[in-house]
């Protein structure tokens, strides 16, 4: 099964690396986010918003 994540992560170095790096970027600042939005959708979720 290949994946978006597989795609951009492993394979668009080789088609065009500065594009790379901005992807990285964005996917490195989501992943290091996502504990913050998992949290609120937690919460949300048990106080019925």
């Amino acid at each position: 099964m290949i994946t978006v994540h597989k795609d951009l992560s492993e394979r668009l170095p080789a088609f065009n690396h500065s594009l790379y790096d901005q992807v990285k970027s964005i996917l490195d600042e989501n992943k290091a986010e996502r504990h913050i939005r998992g949290g609120i959708a937690t919460r949300k979720k048990y106080k019925g918003i």
